[in-house]
């Protein structure tokens, strides 16, 4: 398995923000936090895989929004916000090493961070930043490949896998007021913390979960749940409403 990452851009303060409050990011702590991510990826056999840097594209290091990595090919994304458009190219030249690719276009907007898989099921959350157009694109682009798109309606958060992550074969991690949990039938479900509204995202690479260490308390419901954890520090990539699952794009 392969993770492509991308180093975290200088002007990452003027990222893109939607739902939280813009805070001083300090540059470098979010670098060597990311540095610490990449090497808990790799100790679990993972080879990072680094898309060229693009010291002028704020969010750049935000690599998950650019693709949707599937068995049979890769799909390169639109993101919902424009100013991220010019980041997909660096992540797609990388991908074709593993990939054949297929590019959602104009009017169809989607950040990877809306689309969780399980099985040949692509949950696809209808977000700010993901459109209709996008989910008819999918399910027109994919038609050859027998995957079942299910739109899941999003509200409060800026991803779907902000509200929900796959953390074993059949069973999520989710914060329950920014999805509905129907949507979701026949899936065994942990819920976070409520003290905890951005827990609900966790990477998991065979069976560990990367998972944030800022928080404790959806971590020990975790904990007791016998789930392998490694925890890392990335609470000033959160403040740029990031995560662990989108600082990489997996290949498997």
């Amino acid at each position: 398995m392969i993770a492509i990452t991308r180093d975290v851009s200088p002007a990452i303060t003027s990222c893109e923000l939607t739902h939280l409050a813009r805070h001083s990011i300090d540059l470098d702590r979010a670098i060597q936090q990311h540095a610490a991510y990449e090497n808990a990826v790799r100790s679990l056999g993972v080879e990072i895989r680094r898309a060229s840097p693009a010291p002028e594209l704020p969010d750049s290091v935000f690599v998950e929004d650019t693709a949707i990595v599937l068995d049979e090919v890769a799909i390169i994304t639109r993101p919902g916000a424009e100013s991220r458009r010019p980041e997909a190219a660096a992540v797609a030249e990388v991908l074709a090493e593993f990939r054949p690719l297929l590019h959602l276009v104009s009017p169809a907007t989607l950040d990877g961070g809306d689309v969780l898989r399980v099985g040949r099921t692509l949950y696809v959350g209808r977000s700010s930043r993901t459109n209709h157009e996008a989910i008819a694109a999918l399910r027109q682009l994919l038609k050859p490949f027998d995957y079942r798109i299910v739109p899941v309606q999003v509200s409060g958060c800026l991803h779907l896998k902000s509200a929900a992550t796959q953390i074993g074969e059949r069973l999520l991690l989710v914060n329950p007021h920014w999805l509905a949990a129907s949507d979701f039938a026949g899936i065994e479900r942990i819920e976070i913390d409520e003290s905890e509204p951005h827990a609900a995202n966790a990477l998991r690479i065979g069976d560990t979960l990367i998972y944030p260490a800022h928080f404790p308390r959806t971590l020990e419901q975790l904990d007791y749940r016998g789930l392998q954890i490694a925890t890392v520090e990335c609470d000033e990539l959160a403040k740029a409403e990031g995560a662990v699952t989108c600082c990489c794009v997996l290949v498997d």
